[in-house]
């Protein structure tokens, strides 16, 4: 039965706990913790965990709770020294997206891991998503041929309160804006299914939030091999549209679910009817794959719980959170310097290292209000 701790107990804190819960048999929720006063005591009334500890200081928590494995679900300026601590302390971690803000700090929980023996995980919740993994067996099947294109939306919306809340909408403590907080999630699915672009080139703006230093907006473009691939990041998107849609040589299929496959004609035209055939294949590649057993952070937290005790990778680990830092570093670099930047990021690009960002990012417009809880 493995000791759980979670750190941080706003409102992402509620799917670590679910999810926890999801597996009685193996695993109990024993402490929580939070900087503030009272609220891990709270969360842990809220769920019903009668027996769980409710520590004010994470740190002493790690130290005294006896943890095997701890959630991290703390503004992302924190997520490296949690990390590193606990893993230090012997104790397997998942932490929230986005892994941390700078991938000099990526790379120092990277070391905590080696040297530890421990696993380190990485939410990234929707690669249990069962359109999502039927969308990743079909490009892995060939049946698409070599990919042309693939369109990215990770269209969000958010009014101006949602910048109140303290650590938000700064480059300090958020880290970033919906690139880095948002579009994270599609970013790591954009590199599940076709791996590490080459080069990137991007613009940034804030189109609708003046209580924000950060951007709300960014569109990046991402070379591979032989094709491109487009990212819109947004919380401007009213109706929240996402779509991820892959063009190959041969069909396109898309999230949400659609299959089209052209076939020539004799002047090389769509022919009508298209191919059929194809789309027939790749609809019963679809209809075989098998339903997940758990989706979500619940899903990540059964395969994160099953690698710790089968001594194996997690399906997320953190060096995948690592690529999805360095490619949004990629497109905060394009976007600020106004270039290409080609990939993978050195350690001596001045943006790899933690503050640097910070230091060359653009205040779009002034923190106006700082809030220490968000208003519900």
């Amino acid at each position: 039965m493995l000791r759980i701790g979670i750190i941080g107990t706003g409102s992402i804190a509620s799917a670590h706990i679910s999810g926890y819960l999801a597996f009685p048999e193996e695993c109990e929720i024993v402490a929580l913790a939070d900087v503030m006063p009272g609220k891990a005591a709270q969360k842990a009334a809220e769920f019903g965990l009668t027996d769980a500890v409710g520590y004010d200081d994470p740190l002493r928590m790690i130290a005294e709770a006896g943890l095997d494995l701890v959630s991290i679900a703390t503004p992302p300026s924190t997520h490296a020294a949690l990390s590193i601590a606990a893993l230090d302390g012997g104790v397997n971690v998942l932490v929230e997206k986005p892994m941390a803000p700078s991938l000099e700090e990526c790379d120092a929980m990277l070391a905590a891991q080696e040297r530890s023996g421990r696993v380190l995980s990485v939410v990234a919740q929707n690669r249990f998503r069962d359109d999502l993994a039927t969308l990743k067996e079909v490009v892995e099947s060939g049946l698409l041929g070599t990919i042309s294109h693939v369109r990215v939306d990770s269209a969000w919306w958010r009014g101006l309160p949602y910048y109140d809340l303290w650590w938000r909408g700064t480059w300090e403590k958020e880290g970033g804006g919906c690139t880095l907080n948002h579009a994270i999630h599609h970013i790591d699915l954009l590199l599940w299914l076709l791996g590490r672009p080459t080069e990137i080139t991007a613009m940034l703006a804030n189109a609708q939030h003046d209580n924000s230093e950060v951007e709300d907006l960014s569109v990046a473009v991402f070379r591979y091999e032989r094709g491109l691939a487009q990212l819109t990041s947004s919380v401007v998107h009213h109706g929240e549209e996402q779509e991820i849609v892959i063009q190959g040589e041969k069909a396109r299929v898309s999230q949400p679910w659609k299959v089209i496959a052209e076939r020539a004609d004799g002047g090389g035209f769509p022919a009508k009817g298209g191919d059929a055939d194809l789309v027939a294949e790749i609809e019963a590649v679809a209809a075989a794959k098998e339903p997940l057993g758990h989706y979500g952070h619940e899903g990540q937290i059964g395969d994160l719980l099953g690698a710790i005790r089968d001594g194996r990778a997690p399906i997320a680990d953190g060096r995948d959170g690592r690529n999805a830092i360095e490619v949004v570093t990629a497109i905060y670099k394009a976007g600020i310097e106004r270039a290409f930047v080609e990939l993978p990021l050195k350690a001596d690009d001045p943006y790899y290292r933690a503050g640097q960002l910070v230091e060359h990012a653009p205040h779009f417009y002034e923190k106006q209000a700082s809030l220490v809880e968000a208003a519900s």
